[in-house]
């Protein structure tokens, strides 16, 4: 059950990672820190446009929750079979 314990950590990783990416996408397309062309090249090099940033902050998300689920299940299917 070593491996549901690290899903359950890099779920928890995962799902820090998409929400910082979506709140610095929101930052940048609102133009809080910079004006949006700057703040789009200085905060995430690479990325086409904000909306790229937040949609795959989302995935990242999704990801997470569908981690965390499965590895949640196998701890309480653990528990169940009494193998604490």
């Amino acid at each position: 059950m070593t491996f549901s314990y690290a899903a359950r950590i890099l779920a928890y990783l995962i799902l820090l990672v998409g929400a910082w990416q979506v709140v610095i996408g929101l930052v940048i397309a609102h133009e809080l820190l910079l004006p949006y062309e700057e703040a789009l090249r200085r905060y995430t090099p690479g990325a086409p446009s904000s909306g790229s940033v937040i949609d795959k902050g989302i995935y990242k998300l999704v990801a997470a929750v569908g981690l965390g689920a499965v590895a949640e299940i196998g701890l309480h299917v653990k528990k169940m079979r009494g193998e604490q």
